[in-house]
């Protein structure tokens, strides 16, 4: 289109990668992005901090698999986006972050002038923590640098990648130019495959360890296929959970970081690992022994032996991958699912013996949940029983921040999820960490979200004054006299109410708020004890 402005082309660009809603904060430098995308029919979600954009569109992304968008205004206004951004990356969320700059024609290479919110370098800010970058020189390229970055960032491996445009290339006229076509497909390996197969063929003990490359790929449905062929139980990372029905006959219960999973890998003698780097997390610091022999499953072959070293490498699609492994059948099925029965049955038990109030929340989260919801988790206790014991219904309904680890990513993440418009979305956080974006209930009231937020509020930071006790020492820093939650979310017109822990109370209002369709908060009085997948308590590293 002639004679369009730079902020119109964006707004061109995103309608025709099929973007349907972004998250943003209004600067001096973007206000025309606003005018613009309100012709494209976007829904622009207005967030209260920057940090929120990154979160909510990292929340986005994780529900629906398609690109998240976070518009931010230059210097300050992108550096606040930068923990989120930090997640995304970690997690492998496809999010594009579109950030203004200063006016081309103040700078001056290599000289901050002091314009309003100028940085050196912006562009660099983002590099640790970014697929790639880019930043756009002339107003004409705005079109093809959207398509070029969105393309990088839902690439496998999905991440983040920044875009940059000077403020005055917004409100400029140019034509368009041509979107850069899609590059094809990759061939596999056919002697790789084949050697794979007649590897898990012969195996006595195989193992299926998926990870969120498996779930990105929608690998599930083959992956089940597979694993009944083999008789293999297969584990989810925290990443992949929700990847195969919660009554498929080969799945392992969640962790592996209970001893009576983690059992499962020390007998293999053929490991399967499909769309995982192996993380310290879920490896407890690597302290998981090599398996005898190991098949790799990656988009990347130095990911994928980065941590393990594999005996055969496939690079490709996890999916088409998979699809393609014609390993002969094994008996055992019946055998294995009744075995992976036992053991859930003593995770269950494990977790009933360790924790009541736990098991009482896990129990009640799985009765109460409707079937369609997303559950949102923070970097907190009660987050961690959720991440690691929840029984996840379906893939893309769970986000957990064990990439980056960043506190603080439950609620604005929960934001951009509901906004996906994929079902009911509950948000689990602590008092510390709904602290952190509490400023987006008013995004909350705005936009009406269907999101319930249940804080769980034990006074402080409870796994850090777990860590306090562990060591002996006294607390320090770790306790506080929380605020009233309930009054706070009411003065934004958001409902909320109050209840002492995981009992009937908490069942019957979490049951309420859900049903009632409308966003509201939900505080729970309670401390729960850190569960086996916390590090303080990695059965490995304490020798048990």
């Amino acid at each position: 289109m002639a004679g369009r402005t730079g902020a119109q082309h964006l707004g061109d660009a995103l309608k025709a990668l099929g973007t349907d809603v972004v998250f943003g904060l209004p600067g001096v430098h973007n206000l025309p992005l606003w005018e613009a995308l309100a012709e494209t029919g976007i829904r622009i979600v207005n967030v209260r901090h920057e940090q929120t954009a990154g979160y909510a569109a990292d929340g986005y992304a994780r529900a629906t698999g398609k690109l998240g968008v976070a518009l931010v205004t230059t210097g300050p206004g992108a550096a606040n986006t930068l923990g989120a951004v930090g997640e995304a990356m970690a997690s492998a969320a496809p999010v594009l972050v579109v950030a203004t700059d200063i006016p081309s024609m103040l700078k001056r290479p290599g000289v901050v002038r002091g314009v309003l919110h100028e940085t050196s370098d912006q562009q660099a800010m983002f590099a640790p923590v970014t697929k790639g970058g880019f930043t756009v020189h002339r107003a004409d390229q705005i079109g093809t640098t959207v398509h070029r970055a969105a393309r990088l960032a839902l690439q496998p491996q999905t991440g983040p990648v920044y875009l940059g445009i000077p403020t005055d290339y917004l409100r400029e006229k140019s034509e368009s130019r041509e979107p850069p076509a899609t590059p094809a497909e990759g061939v596999l390996d056919l002697p790789d495959l084949a050697r794979a197969a007649d590897l898990l063929s012969g195996a006595r003990r195989p193992l299926i360890w998926a990870g969120g490359g498996a779930l990105r790929a929608e690998a599930g449905e083959a992956i089940g296929r597979l694993a009944e062929r083999l008789a293999a139980p297969v584990i989810t990372t925290f990443a992949a959970r929700g990847l195969l029905p919660l009554d498929h006959p080969c799945l392992a219960p969640n962790p592996v970081h209970s001893p009576e999973v983690g059992e499962l890998w020390d007998e293999a003698d053929v490991v399967l690992a499909i769309g995982t780097d192996f993380d310290g997390l879920m490896t407890q610091n690597w302290l998981m022994p090599q398996p005898p022999k190991l098949i790799a499953v990656n988009v990347d072959a130095e990911d994928a032996a980065k941590n393990y070293r594999p005996d055969i490498t496939l690079v490709g699609d996890a999916r088409r991958v998979v699809e393609s492994l014609r390993p002969a059948s094994r008996p055992g099925l019946p055998e294995l699912t009744a075995r992976l029965g036992s053991i859930s049955r003593r995770v269950r038990q494990r977790i009933r013996d360790e924790d009541p109030q736990a098991a009482d929340f896990l129990s009640t989260l799985e009765e109460v949940l409707p079937e369609d919801a997303v559950l949102v988790s923070d970097m907190c206790v009660a987050g961690y029983w959720v991440g690691g014991f929840h029984r996840v219904r379906g893939p893309r309904k769970l986000a957990y921040p064990m990439g980056w680890g960043t506190l603080g990513y439950g609620f604005p993440s929960s934001l951009g999820a509901a906004a996906a418009e994929t079902g009911r979305v509950i948000c689990v956080t602590g008092d510390g960490g709904f602290l952190y974006a509490v400023g987006d209930l008013a995004t909350l009231a705005e936009e009406q979200l269907p999101v319930t937020v249940v804080v769980v509020d034990d006074g402080g930071y409870g796994m850090l004054r777990y860590d306090q006790e562990q060591e002996g020492l006294p607390h320090r820093g770790v306790d506080w006299d929380s605020p009233d939650f309930v009054g706070l979310a009411r003065s934004f017109g958001v409902h909320a109410d109050r209840v002492a822990g995981f009992g009937r109370a908490f069942r019957r209002l979490l049951s309420e708020f859900i049903e009632s369709g409308e966003p509201n908060v939900l505080v729970v009085r309670a401390k729960l004890k850190p569960p086996l997948n916390t590090s303080p308590r990695w059965y490995r590293r304490q020798g048990r």
